[in-house]
């Protein structure tokens, strides 16, 4: 096969219509745009607009608790990504692996408001890794492998919301 012979599949490219060309065709005159306005010209682009009926998004209720303003920006590590950084040299075991660390190994872009450390993935080097929080998963795949979590002050382990309501 050769570059001048290559095609579309048939049926595959429809020809575009072509409008404006006198009113036998049958698409002159306005070229199916209706007449004047906003959506008769060029560069239109009415997101959810429904021809002045309400649109959805005003038809249906606000729902729930938004906290955007004071939400804390967690990034999560699997254990399998710090693995995978281990293997390959990025990351050296020895020392307490901080978000620091994890920034200058290139596993994080910026650590946000903290680092959450989650189970998903192995892990089979023992390391020391400080961390704003970790899942109890994660945290007991690290003591195993032969490491150790540090949390901050308070935090012992991961604490799930129907926990703290118990207690």
């Amino acid at each position: 096969m050769k570059l001048n012979e290559i095609r579309d599949n048939p049926g595959a490219h429809y020809r575009a219509k072509r409008v404006g060309r006198g009113i036998g065709s049958g698409k002159g005159k306005t070229s199916a745009r209706g007449g004047k306005g906003q959506t008769a010209r060029t560069g239109v682009a009415l997101n959810g607009f429904e021809g002045g009926q309400t649109p959805l998004h005003r038809r249906l209720p606000k729902r729930g608790f938004n906290n955007k303003i004071f939400r804390k920006d967690f990034k999560v590590v699997n254990l399998g990504r710090l693995q995978a950084a281990l293997d390959s040299g990025k990351l050296k075991p020895d020392g307490t692996l901080d978000a620091a660390a994890l920034v200058s190994s290139g596993l994080l872009r910026r650590p946000g408001d903290g680092v959450r450390l989650l189970a998903k993935g192995e892990l089979r080097t023992a390391i020391t890794i400080k961390v704003a929080g970790a899942s109890g998963a994660a945290i007991a795949a690290v003591e195993k492998a032969g490491g150790k979590v540090i949390l901050p002050a308070g935090r012992t382990k991961e604490q799930k919301p129907e926990d703290t309501a118990s207690a």
